[in-house]
């Protein structure tokens, strides 16, 4: 029955994401003016954001029970790189994550 639930969950989830504006495009480099990025370009940010989406699916999905590797490196880099993502939930970052 759980089970069910979660994938119930990750179907409803995945196609309100087509819908969600770009995380990584406009939040993830460069929301505040104090965070910098030393290289110059946000495509290494946006892949290690890209790649973290099926994972960030399974952990909202299951209410924060399933956490994979790629989601785990995207919360890092986020926080790393965003001051306004420091003082997020994983969930919230995971579901920003989906919205790409």
């Amino acid at each position: 029955m759980k089970i069910r639930s979660i994938l119930f969950s990750a179907l409803f989830v995945l196609p309100m994401t087509a819908f969600a504006g770009s995380f990584a495009g406009t939040s993830a480099g460069s929301a505040s003016g104090a965070s910098s990025n030393s290289s110059g370009s946000s495509s290494g940010d946006d892949k290690v954001v890209l790649e973290a989406r099926d994972d960030a699916a399974g952990f909202v999905a299951s209410n924060g029970v399933i956490r994979g590797a790629w989601l785990e490196a995207a919360l890092i880099h986020l926080r790393e790189k965003n001051v306004a993502a420091r003082d997020a939930s994983d969930m919230e970052l995971a579901r920003k994550i989906l919205a790409l």
